[in-house]
């Protein structure tokens, strides 16, 4: 599959890493092309880099790894979302991390459709912090990444995506809910970085 990977950040560096090395093509896309294309050189795997509207061009699915203010802008910048899928992996927090600027009526991943729509929106990735998506920090555990799409088919085909690197991939309703997974994003965060866990845990929904 060819991804697209928007972001040179954690979880885009992360990602793109991950996906190289599953076999799928990566095309990283940044506003510093010469970022997207040291980090490309850097994952190898035949990653390339370029700036935000080529890498869009070149992809099937466009991953959003970008700080949820920030997504209007980058939007623009990518040109024809004519088709595109697009997995917002944000968490739309406040500066000192301590809560959420949208919520209850609407999302992150429901604005960003609203932004793009004509592309098909997906919410994943989001509870997964970026030190969990190397395959070796996962030695032995299979970690849930829960799935919202409007589009079951859609829904299906980034699931498969999600099941390619690793991790349980976890049909959550359509896409409003986002409005309930980003808060579990943003309790994750306090586990990790306020509850003294560290960057290691991650929400697991098991079946009794």
């Amino acid at each position: 599959m060819q991804v697209a990977v928007i972001g040179t950040g954690n979880m885009g560096s992360g990602l793109a890493s991950v996906l190289a090395q599953a076999k799928h093509e990566v095309i990283i896309g940044s506003r510093d092309m010469a970022k997207a294309a040291a980090l490309a050189a850097q994952i190898g795997h035949g990653a390339v880099g370029g700036d935000v509207e080529a890498a869009v061009k070149m992809a099937d699915v466009v991953i959003l790894a970008i700080p949820f203010p920030f997504a209007e802008e980058t939007l623009k910048a990518a040109g024809d979302l004519s088709k595109k899928i697009i997995i917002d992996i944000s968490n739309p927090i406040t500066p000192d991390f301590q809560g959420l600027t949208v919520g209850h009526t609407t999302s992150a991943a429901e604005e960003i459709q609203k932004l793009a729509p004509q592309a098909k929106v997906v919410k994943a990735f989001n509870t997964i912090f970026a030190q969990l998506l190397p395959t070796e920090a996962r030695a032995g555990k299979t970690l849930q990444v829960f799935v919202a799409a409007d589009d079951a088919s859609v829904k299906a085909e980034v699931s498969a995506l999600v099941a390619s690197l690793g991790f349980d991939a976890v049909d959550a309703g359509p896409l409003s809910n986002s409005r309930f997974i980003e808060p579990i994003g943003e309790m994750n965060i306090h586990f990790g970085f306020f509850l003294g866990w560290g960057p290691v845990s991650a929400p697991m929904w098991p079946r009794a």
